[in-house]
């Protein structure tokens, strides 16, 4: 093994993107395990426009390897997200396709016979470390300033004891062996001549404890099988290249060839993050935002036009998109300019009885209005009163300041704890409705040693804008997770002002 180890050649190249139509296979493979994200349905539409433009297929897959943290609800929300956007694809979970399945956790199977060639080539080898041991190398290696890797601890067990290991039944996971100098070489579409020493690229693990693949081996393995000819996926992966190429190569694969894009930025260029803005795709659906014009807006991340051209369709931008000319600079998600759009896509594109039925569609997602009015009925002696009771489900902004929490019996400091821990703690709910609601709310309560009627009047505000609203757990489950995460963000920075620095 040490021998197969230190004979691999140090230096691996891709060639440069070919600008072929024939045969291409692009796709976007999300991960079910949250929210649909902006920069997911961005990738989306340059891979879609890529396979409108080359003549070739766009493909999705669901990489949902993680088992802790992929949920159907999310993998339905992906599906609901991408197609609201208006994509379309020609294989998928959802419409099948000759290269089934396309959810690698019905694939597990598959991926198998890959890490046991590469284990039996002397390519990767078995690791029977503990989380505890590893988590001290890496304490250590942190301590002298190193970035923490795996140190080759298992890398020299002899045959022998990894079997008598394995069939005391002792858990081990599989990694894969890195060269001991060079780099490796290789074409980015984006980026250009690439290369990464071998050095800062760490010993993968191929294969978990449980028998699942890591990412880094089923998406190889998902690609060449699906005969994926162009990857186009966010910056963030261009450091995950090499362990990519190395695992085709080990494999004896053609890999295929890459594209990373600039990351989605704020205008400040910090990382696009829903920790600090709202980065949802159902959030931009409740708003009202038309799809349409969403994919204007990312659209223009990839062409170049004159002032004045901003206003393009799908298949427009489809037409305008030039691969060969994709700037590194950085796409900034600059809301204003959607808002532009927006505006003038509801002014320029849509006809009277069109507009009238998007509104319509827009006020019934999530059944937010009609199950708004049936939770008001009880509330109200006359219809008029509807809008000031039930609007806050279709308000863009409530309109927080600091007088709307004046008449709370809770300190502001009492009241930035609860909003602040409710909104940390409401991410751990996977499945978002009512019951979950209810629960997670008391179980906070009951964490922060209060009553439950002392948490729920800030949450009321902050929902609605008002201490008189619909019922609290119902409304937030209409709102909506992404709709809510943003209405405590807002709540918190009112709030905070009221306390001052800590």
């Amino acid at each position: 093994m040490i021998g197969g180890f230190r004979s691999i050649t140090p230096h691996v190249t891709t060639s440069k993107i070919p600008m072929s139509t024939s045969g291409v296979r692009v796709r976007i493979a999300p991960s079910p395990t949250g929210e649909p994200h902006v920069g997911t349905v961005y990738i989306a539409l340059f891979n879609y426009l890529f396979a409108k433009k080359m003549g070739g297929e766009f493909i999705l897959r669901i990489e949902d390897t993680d088992a802790n943290r992929s949920t159907p609800e999310f993998e339905q929300k992906v599906l609901d997200a991408l197609k609201w956007t208006g994509l379309t694809w020609s294989e998928g979970p959802d419409v099948g396709g000759a290269y089934g399945p396309y959810r690698q956790s019905e694939r597990k199977d598959i991926y198998r016979p890959f890490v046991e060639q590469m284990v039996r080539d002397g390519h990767a080898f078995r690791c029977f470390c503990t989380p505890e041991r590893l988590e001290m190398m890496r304490d250590a290696q942190r301590a002298k300033g190193l970035p923490p890797k795996y140190d080759g601890h298992c890398l020299s067990l002899k045959a022998e004891e990894v079997i008598e290991r394995m069939e005391s039944g002792e858990p081990s996971v599989v990694r894969m062996k890195i060269p001991a100098e060079g780099s490796c070489d290789f074409n980015d579409g984006v980026y250009g001549d690439v290369s990464i020493p071998w050095d800062a690229v760490d010993m993968q693990v191929l294969l978990k404890a449980d028998g699942m693949p890591t990412y880094h081996m089923a998406n190889v393995v998902d690609d060449h099988l699906m005969k994926i000819t162009h990857v186009a996926r966010g910056e963030e992966w261009l450091a995950s290249v090499p362990k990519h190429i190395l695992i085709y190569k080990y494999l004896g694969l053609e890999p295929p060839k890459f594209m990373h894009l600039s990351l989605m930025r704020n205008a400040d260029k910090s990382k696009l993050s829903k920790r600090k803005n709202p980065t949802s795709i159902s959030y931009y659906s409740a708003l009202g935002y038309l799809p349409e014009a969403l994919m204007n807006f990312l659209g223009l991340f990839f062409i170049q036009i004159a002032e004045g051209e901003e206003l393009l369709t799908m298949e427009e931008l489809a037409e305008k998109f030039d691969p060969d000319n994709l700037s590194k600079a950085g796409a900034i998600f600059d809301v204003q300019k959607l808002d532009w759009l927006n505006g003038r896509w509801m002014r320029e594109k849509l006809m009277p009885d069109e507009f009238l039925a998007r509104v319509f569609d827009w006020a019934s997602e999530n059944s937010r209005l009609t199950e708004g009015l049936k939770l008001a009925q009880s509330r109200i002696t006359k219809l008029g009163e509807l809008p000031q009771l039930a609007g806050f489900l279709l308000a863009n902004d409530v309109g927080l300041t600091p007088a709307s929490f004046a008449g709370l019996k809770t300190s502001p400091a009492e009241t930035l704890e609860i909003v602040n821990t409710v909104a940390f703690d409401l991410e751990k709910i996977l499945e978002w409705n009512v019951e979950t609601i209810e629960q997670e709310l008391r179980d906070i309560a009951d964490r922060l040693g209060k009553k439950l009627r002392v948490v729920t009047p800030p949450l009321f505000v902050a929902m609605s804008g008002s201490s008189r609203s619909l019922p609290l757990f119902d409304s937030m489950a209409l709102l909506g997770r992404s709709v809510v995460r943003q209405r405590l963000k807002v709540a918190s920075i009112v709030l905070t002002s009221m306390v001052g620095p800590a």
